[in-house]
């Protein structure tokens, strides 16, 4: 039988090793764009399985996130588009120093087996717009970095008039996306960045905005100086860019860097 003060101590040292464990594991608060929520999604419980750490992740459009911040949300690393991002350092709210991740561009779905125009060149993406019924893009007022471009793009096609009144919104961030207002049928075609329509299983893209007006967004990281887990954050930011992140970028329509 083995002896009390042996297995006295034994639960001695478990309690120990469960405290140590307790004290180096940290929670983390991060604030992510809804480009990167596919490839996050899949990554981030890698990272927690691996150090321990804990991972809430909350996502939105860039510069609803930039917004959310300034106004008080609490947030240890914050991975926005890079502009934004560099806003949040001038104003001191986060630190010098951001971490590329990685980049996107604007992709063009129609709902799935639909039937696919051609948008290879400018010209065919304007006969393509002309034609649909309806358009889907990101609301200007949610912070999103595509509205404004795409705007721009109607106006650089001459079709502006034409196209505008049969505009559909989308709010942006995960419950506003525009690949929901093409696979439920409310709009006909729509424009977001090709790693959010990707992530919707019943649209299919058709392709990109032609390369002569094309925008292509790089996100960044960066930690908060406000951050109640800096080193934490920074191990995650580490994480992201690591060669095994690579794979999970590209094939969520993400460009590494």
């Amino acid at each position: 039988m083995t002896p009390r003060p042996f297995m006295r101590t034994l639960a001695l040292i478990a309690t120990l090793i469960v405290g140590i464990t307790s004290a180096r594991a940290a929670e983390i608060h991060a604030l992510i764009t809804t480009a990167m929520k596919a490839a996050i999604d899949e990554l981030v419980p890698n990272f927690a399985r691996d150090t321990g750490n804990t991972v809430g992740v909350s996502y939105g459009p860039s510069g609803g996130i930039a917004r959310r911040f300034i106004g008080g949300e609490p947030a240890d690393v914050i991975v926005i588009d890079s502009g934004a991002l560099d806003d949040l350092i001038r104003q001191g709210k986060v630190l010098p120093g951001p971490t590329p991740i990685a980049s996107t561009g604007i992709g063009i779905c129609v709902r799935k087996g639909a039937p696919r125009p051609d948008v290879s060149t400018p010209e065919a993406l304007k006969r393509a717009l002309l034609a649909a019924k309806s358009i889907a893009h990101t609301a200007p007022a949610g912070g999103g970095i595509t509205a404004a471009h795409i705007m721009k793009l109607f106006d650089r096609l001459g079709i502006a008039a034409e196209v505008t009144p049969k505009v559909k919104l989308a709010a942006g961030g995960p419950n506003g996306r525009v690949s929901v207002l093409v696979s439920s049928g409310e709009a006909e075609i729509g424009l977001q960045q090709v790693s959010e329509l990707m992530s919707n299983p019943d649209v299919d893209v058709i392709g990109m905005l032609p390369a002569e007006l094309q925008q292509i967004t790089t996100y960044s990281a960066g930690v908060t100086t406000s951050a109640k887990q800096p080193d934490a954050a920074r191990a995650l930011i580490q994480a992201l860019t690591a060669p095994s992140a690579k794979p999970v970028f590209k094939v969520k329509g993400l460009d590494p860097l």
